[in-house]
């Protein structure tokens, strides 16, 4: 069967055959689970830089709109959260359609949601953002290449997952400082409209190289879940000793609890830096570098996932963030704050990646097409609301430091629940007889 037939396994029209593995080692990965990765990352590198026009425009466009800056951060922060709830739907939809379609269909509405809010007026805006550019554009990006690329890979997934997760923070380094030149030389309108442009030319090419993914030799829950699911007399399969969609949600809030602060330092720092009296230019390399080094720590950390599983990743990448989210409070100097954004991009970048790996550590493959999403929607709600709640609190004090406090308090939150949940992997494991539905 060649990469372009649909298989007769599946009705999905991008799951092929096993093929493209290591012969005799049982598994699906092999050069074309890399090729696909590494695709991927390309496109998301792309993608991902829309958001960062408001990150890097925020102060010229507060400027240019004569409004507060959390009115503006709401309009970001409405892209990640539609970027999370859009997954939900082309997740689904892309088990349907195609990966190629829904990818195809995300960077058409990316560009148009960048148009639109060029236009220059906040219901512009917002829904440029919010239902174009988030909802329909990376949601039908992100999500679904993240479900595609987990299902290439049954042995290192944790280290492909953080590769292309990555492509946010490619796009973290590649953009910002071309975005700030831009802005400086044309205005943020400009800006908005070429890069709409660059969307459509780059990655609608790329959506033909995308392959079908291939089945796994034998579809079941992933190996650990062996090791982390008993089942109730009736035959109803925990997790953790719990309810399977209980622990759902426990992962969900706390996925919520640790991209809020996750978010504070990403959405604002060019601005922050900016009311120090640090130049634009300066800032905007300071994200860069911030993104630099979570780009190259998330190799590091997706591979620790593979080894010690996606929940006590999750744990020290939550920790090394806490710590580093209340060091912006007390650093002053432009020094201190290009190796306290460094630092902070080394803590918080194997989170989110992460938490994919978990669902695929607990759960099966067939209930990846909407747990992943699920996920990622409350952790992107958890961007989309630090971002804000940030701004918010800015308006309302006049410096960032009430947001910082806020964001550790919500780390240690996540703390605590990703703390009771490997408890309940690692210790005495209780069984509840949940009725069936």
């Amino acid at each position: 069967m060649n990469g372009g037939e649909r298989s007769p396994q599946s009705n999905a029209p991008d799951r092929a055959a096993p093929h493209g593995g290591v012969p005799g080692t049982g598994s699906i990965e092999g050069p074309r689970s890399w090729r696909a990765a590494w695709l991927t990352l390309a496109i998301l590198s792309v993608s991902f830089g829309s958001p960062l026009l408001i990150v890097v425009g925020l102060k010229p466009m507060q400027e240019a709109l004569g409004t507060e800056r959390s009115v503006l951060v709401l309009a970001g922060s409405l892209a990640w959260v539609g970027t999370g709830a859009g997954g939900i739907l082309m997740g689904w939809l892309a088990d349907r359609i195609g990966v190629r379609a829904t990818v195809a269909i995300g960077a058409c509405m990316i560009a148009g949601g960048l148009v639109l809010s060029s236009h220059g007026s906040l219901w512009a805006l917002y829904v440029g953002h919010g239902l174009m550019l988030g909802l329909l554009g990376n949601g039908g990006v992100y999500p679904p290449l993240l479900i595609y690329v987990s299902r290439w890979f049954d042995r290192r997934r944790g280290t492909a997952i953080a590769l292309i997760s990555s492509g946010q923070y490619v796009a973290g380094v590649l953009w910002p400082t071309i975005f700030e030149a831009g802005i400086s030389s044309w205005g943020w309108q400009a800006v908005m409209l070429a890069y709409a442009g660059v969307v459509l030319a780059l990655i609608l090419p790329a959506t033909f190289l995308l392959k079908p993914a291939p089945l796994p030799p034998i579809e079941a829950p992933a190996a650990s879940t062996a090791r982390t699911a008993a089942t109730t007399p009736q035959g109803r399969r925990l997790v953790a000793g719990l309810h399977p969609n209980l622990a759902q949600l426990l992962i969900c809030i706390a996925g919520f609890c640790c991209c809020m602060p996750m978010a504070i330092p990403q959405a604002h720092l060019v601005a922050f830096c900016s009311d120090m009296g640090i130049t634009p230019t300066r800032s905007a390399t300071m994200l860069s570098i911030m993104l630099a080094a979570a780009f190259l720590a998330r190799q590091a950390w997706g591979a620790l996932a593979d080894r010690i599983g996606g929940l006590r990743t999750i744990m020290a990448g939550s920790a090394f963030q806490a710590v580093t989210i209340a060091a912006f409070s007390f650093t002053q100097g432009e020094a201190g704050l290009f190796a306290v954004s460094a630092a902070f991009g080394l803590g918080f970048a194997g989170i989110i990646p992460s938490y994919a790996v978990t669902i695929r550590d607990l759960y099966a493959s067939s209930e990846a097409s909407w747990r992943i999403p699920l996920t990622l929607f409350t952790a992107m709600s958890g961007m989309a609301v630090g971002s804000w709640w940030a701004g918010l609190l800015y308006d309302h004090f006049g410096y960032y430091a009430p947001a910082f406090a806020s964001g550790v308090a919500f780390n240690v939150a996540n703390l605590l629940i990703v703390g009771f949940l490997i408890f309940r992997l690692s210790g005495p494991r209780r069984t509840f007889a949940w009725p069936k539905s």
